[in-house]
């Protein structure tokens, strides 16, 4: 589904990424795991579409877009792309069911669609009775799982996830882990998943290792 071929990308005279040759299959849950500096982070945005690569294919079913203009892949990385990040970053003015509509309203879907949707994402978390409380009244946990509603809002290809349980407690965290699994499993929804979480990572249908910007597949892993 996701192809990157031949990836390179640097930041002035510092090379991020090298020659970088990696598939993604639908459906898959996959980790990205290395040390800190290893090009993991920048690994996922250029598969986001935030960084442009500076060599190298990024192919979502057979199409190129790393070549689109900006206003094209905006609109590609929309409706297509969702993010999942270590601190949430949910809106604080908005009540839980608004932030998770924002994607769609971005998108300029129809405001009862979005709430219809919203609604529906967040009865899958298990938050339906916290859907008018703001993130400040939420848990870590249930912020998270609100943020991970709001990255499918979309109905996306594929939800890149930046250490999304790297600020949870133990019992948080191996709830976010079952959700993911939950997701694959019920809605047939890719993963790739930047970690230093070990037992996440053993989860996985496969470890991606990177080192020195270049990576090597780990054993698969297990499936929850």
């Amino acid at each position: 589904m996701i192809e990157l071929q031949g990836i390179r990308k640097s930041f002035g005279t510092l090379e991020v990424l090298r020659d970088i040759d990696l598939r993604i299959e639908r459906g898959e849950v996959v980790s990205i795991v290395g040390p800190s500096g290893a090009g993991k982070t920048t690994l996922l945005q250029v598969m986001g579409t935030l960084y442009r690569p500076d060599a190298g294919h990024l192919l979502f079913d057979t199409q190129d877009v790393a070549g689109l203009n900006a206003r094209a892949l905006a609109r590609f990385r929309g409706e297509h792309i969702g993010f999942v990040f270590q601190f949430h970053q949910l809106l604080p003015e908005f009540t839980a069911l608004e932030n998770v509509m924002i994607p769609a309203l971005i998108a300029r879907k129809g405001e009862r669609e979005a709430r219809l949707r919203a609604e529906e994402l967040l009865a899958f978390m298990g938050l339906a009775d916290r859907a008018s409380h703001k993130p400040s009244e939420l848990s870590g946990g249930e912020q998270q799982r609100v943020a991970v509603a709001r990255a499918l809002m979309n109905k996306p290809d594929v939800v890149l996830a930046d250490e999304p349980s790297g600020s949870l407690d133990s019992h948080n965290r191996q709830e976010l882990h079952r959700l993911f699994f939950d997701l694959r499993e019920k809605m047939g929804q890719t993963f790739v998943i930047v970690t230093h979480d070990e037992e996440l990572a053993k989860l996985t249908d496969r470890t991606i290792h990177i080192v020195d910007g270049r990576i090597s597949e780990g054993p698969t892993g297990k499936r929850l």
